[in-house]
């Protein structure tokens, strides 16, 4: 991975922590020991099980994490993007990184070691207090991703799925901006491959999606919602 120049006090992502307590006097000392660098697309720059080096925030890209299910197959937990945090979970408690992290395109990345976190968490409240709300979100998340899989049927965990993406990183050109494979999509949706085609070639006759490539635009976006409202989860 290649160094990179990034910085904060430039930064244009307004909701990454770092940049969000910039006008606290305390956060200067610590930004200054922050590294850049750029990952390219498919490297994998957090390997599970490894020793956690601090905490990574996105410059700029998009980024996925993964852990490893059943049988060794990798699940897909989270997408990020510009501004997003990346190796929070088993940070503070854990001595190892519980997922893993892949670069979906060129990506920045700007890593705060272990010990700058902790100092930064022992002498920042601010920050402190923030980050404690954004791991209950977390944690309220990840409970709903578990109700999903439980109750959703295949074609309804990929609509949740496309409806998910459509918000995070919305369209471009009439197709969402980000590049999924379909294995990743199956990942991401607790399905197979061969489900996921079935379903968005369903979901192309009933033109409620279109595909060009890997991309994937989304038609209909009211009729799509109201297949899953009784989940109440998009």
């Amino acid at each position: 991975m290649k160094e990179e120049q990034a910085i904060c006090y430039s930064c244009a992502n307004e909701n990454c922590f770092i940049k969000k307590h910039l006008h606290l006097e305390q956060m200067k000392q610590y930004v200054q020991k922050k590294h850049s660098f750029v990952c390219k697309k498919t490297q994998q720059f957090i390997i599970e099980g490894a020793p956690i080096q601090g905490l990574y925030f996105i410059c700029k890209g998009k980024v996925k994490t993964v852990k490893t299910g059943i049988n060794g197959r990798e699940q897909i937990v989270r997408l990020t993007k510009n501004g997003d945090t990346i190796g929070f979970r088993g940070f503070g408690t854990s001595k190892r990184y519980l997922i893993g992290a892949y670069a979906l395109e060129d990506t920045v990345l700007c890593n705060f070691s272990n010990e700058t976190m902790m100092e930064i968490l022992q002498n920042v409240p601010e920050f402190t207090y923030a980050l404690m709300l954004f791991y209950a979100d977390e944690l309220n998340k990840s409970e709903n991703n578990i109700r999903k899989i439980a109750h959703m049927n295949v074609r309804e965990r990929v609509i949740d799925l496309l409806l998910y993406i459509h918000r995070k990183f919305g369209q471009m050109n009439g197709l969402i901006d980000i590049e999924l494979s379909r294995k990743e999509i199956a990942d991401f949706a607790g399905t197979t491959e061969e489900q996921v085609i079935r379903v968005l070639s369903s979901l192309k006759k009933e033109s409620l999606i279109k595909t060009v490539g890997k991309r994937i635009g989304i038609l209909a976006i009211p009729k799509l919602q109201s297949e899953i409202m009784e989940h109440k989860y998009f």
